[in-house]
């Protein structure tokens, strides 16, 4: 290949860079993922490198292969880092900053950065929530998205990259590893596994969340990485809202086990309710969320039966 072909996914290894990567690679593109959690070498087509996002000695020579480059790097959660903000300082901010210093010595073409639609807009004041509305987040991951998001854009206008701010909603499917206190679905299909009862958190009656399914979450970022012209940040959501209890009713049908329900009290960093307006994306670059929701708990119950 010519120089600079490649797709640098960094912080690549988790549930939504693997998933990209393996697609990208099936469609013959060189693909790198950097993360501190692999070995180095080459597995279906990837190539993987072993270390953090500000070590000049593996990032830059990256640079030299990548001109495409998805920022996916992320250690915390809403909840993990709830009652502590230097954890969301010192393990995402500071090595995002550094490595921004790295990216402005060989300066990619396209630069995604993957920042939170689930919960930079905390308690949204309409519903759907647009782009445009103004954003209130409840959580210092939240906080540290939105503040990626300004470093990003500095960076981007003063080096001439284009960039893209991808704002998925809560993601499920094949693929997920479980998480305790994040990711309802997959944590509601482990229940399920085990006959196990599942927890409600707040009132399970009303709000919301936007859940999306794997492979409509990859073709959205596909797509923003292939457009150059499709600048600043786009929602990523199904655009429909569902509350823990419908979750909790569909997953029961999917997987035939009746759960039990233990109701604990909300946390202060749980947003109400999220739905998204995806109008900007569709428009940009024609994309829109095409799996259900049924469809998607059906598969994501036949991957977790199969790796069991």
């Amino acid at each position: 290949m010519s120089d600079r072909q490649g797709v640098l996914l960094i912080g690549g290894n988790g549930f939504l860079g693997r998933a990209l990567a393996t697609t990208l690679a099936q469609g013959g593109r060189e693909v790198h993922i950097l993360s501190r959690h692999v070995e180095n070498g080459e597995r279906d087509g990837i190539a993987f490198h072993k270390g953090s996002q500000d070590n000049p000695s593996v990032v830059l020579p990256l640079l030299e292969t990548c001109s495409r480059v998805v920022h996916l790097a992320s250690t915390t959660t809403p909840g993990s880092s709830a009652r502590d903000p230097v954890i969301d300082i010192e393990e995402n901010l500071l090595p995002a900053a550094r490595l921004v210093d790295l990216l402005s010595k060989k300066p990619p073409h396209r630069l995604i950065f993957v920042s939170s639609g689930g919960s930079v807009y905390g308690n949204p004041r309409r519903i759907p929530v647009d782009e445009s509305a103004e954003v209130h987040p409840l959580s210092y991951h939240a906080a540290a998205k939105l503040a990626l998001e300004s470093l990003f854009n500095v960076f981007a206008n003063a080096n001439g990259v284009s960039l893209g701010i991808a704002r998925p909603s809560n993601l499920y499917g094949p693929g997920q590893t479980m998480r305790n206190g994040f990711g309802l679905v997959r944590t509601l299909m482990e229940k399920a596994l085990h006959q196990q009862a599942a927890e409600v958190w707040g009132d399970g009656a009303t709000g919301g969340r936007d859940y999306l399914y794997i492979d409509d979450a990859v073709d959205a970022c596909l797509k923003l990485l292939n457009d150059d012209s499709a600048t600043g940040a786009y929602n990523i959501g199904s655009g429909t809202a569902t509350t823990p209890e419908e979750l909790v009713a569909l997953t029961a049908k999917v997987t035939g086990f009746d759960f039990p329900v233990i109701r604990r009290p909300g946390r202060i960093t749980d947003v109400r309710m999220i739905q998204l307006d995806c109008t900007r994306v569709r428009d940009a670059v024609g994309w829109s969320a095409s799996t259900p929701l049924e469809t998607g708990l059906s598969r994501t119950w036949a991957w977790l039966r199969s790796t069991t």
